[in-house]
């Protein structure tokens, strides 16, 4: 398993497009067994076979934090769709075990677990990134030092164009810029859960639900990490951080949610 293909030149991210497609599957299967949810052979059990034919083969890419999104996104769709809670609660805790092992197997999960918990502990190897993402926070101060005029991406901060570009912004905008940032995500996921919302058929409003998570959880993600609250994970920032194959499928996604929003209200 890798993370990029090359195709004819060019290179691609076969996780980011399996995100949204396996979000248009469990939206149909949700509409097709819609009065099987209580079941468990029928109703739940093939989606779990699925989600596990896409999470395996990406976390041994290895993408870990996509493998994670996945899941936290096929489960929230399905508890919305009013399956039962017990079998969710049974399918998080046999996944526990299993990331524990997926954890501690690879040394550099168990050390970015570590940097997280003190990385001043080890300064200037696994605790480097996130160290000098605070050095951008608080050299940004309130009004920031200027666009462009950020020091740390440009000799400290690594994956300053991915990963941290919200680090970059930090510096460079602010409190004032990051804030900003925080509030145009909170907009875009408000509106996409009102676009489920008054969807007119439950196809579009699980698909609307579906999308608008996957954006949610990764711009959270990624700004979690950059203010140390969560544990380095190489995800981007939607719409914001360089990356092809990300960008495209993240523009597709907000297409189909506008497509969504043009179809006569339902409620």
């Amino acid at each position: 398993a890798r993370r990029w293909l090359v195709l004819g030149g060019f290179t691609f991210q076969p996780s980011e497009l399996a995100k949204f497609a396996l979000v248009l599957f469990i939206a149909k299967s949700l509409v097709k067994r819609a009065d099987q949810l209580k079941n468990f052979a029928y109703g739940y059990l093939p989606k779990l076979i699925v989600l596990g034919f896409f999470f395996v083969p990406i976390l041994f890419q290895p993408d870990f934090g996509t493998a994670m999104i996945i899941c936290a996104v096929t489960f929230t769709m399905l508890f919305v769709a009013g399956l039962r809670a017990k079998f969710l609660v049974y399918s998080v805790l046999a996944i526990v075990p299993f990331i524990v092992s997926a954890i501690m197997s690879a040394e550099y999960r168990t050390r970015r677990i570590i940097a997280f918990l003190d990385p001043w502990q080890d300064p200037s190897d696994t605790g480097f990134q996130v160290i000098q993402s605070f050095y951008a926070f608080g050299r940004g101060g309130i009004l920031g030092t200027g666009i462009g005029a950020s020091h740390q991406k440009l000799f400290y901060l690594p994956e300053a164009h991915t990963d941290f570009i919200f680090s970059v912004i930090g510096e460079e905008l602010g409190f004032v810029g990051t804030l900003l940032i925080v509030l145009l995500f909170s907009v875009l996921i408000w509106r996409g859960f009102v676009i489920a919302y008054r969807a007119k058929d439950s196809f579009g409003t699980h698909v609307a639900i579906g999308l608008t998570l996957l954006l949610g959880f990764q711009a959270c993600i990624n700004m979690g990490v950059a203010v140390g609250l969560l544990p380095t994970k190489g995800l981007t920032l939607p719409l914001i951080s360089m990356g092809g194959s990300s960008l495209i499928v993240l523009m597709l996604s907000i297409g189909v949610l506008l497509n969504i929003s043009e179809q006569p209200v339902q409620h």
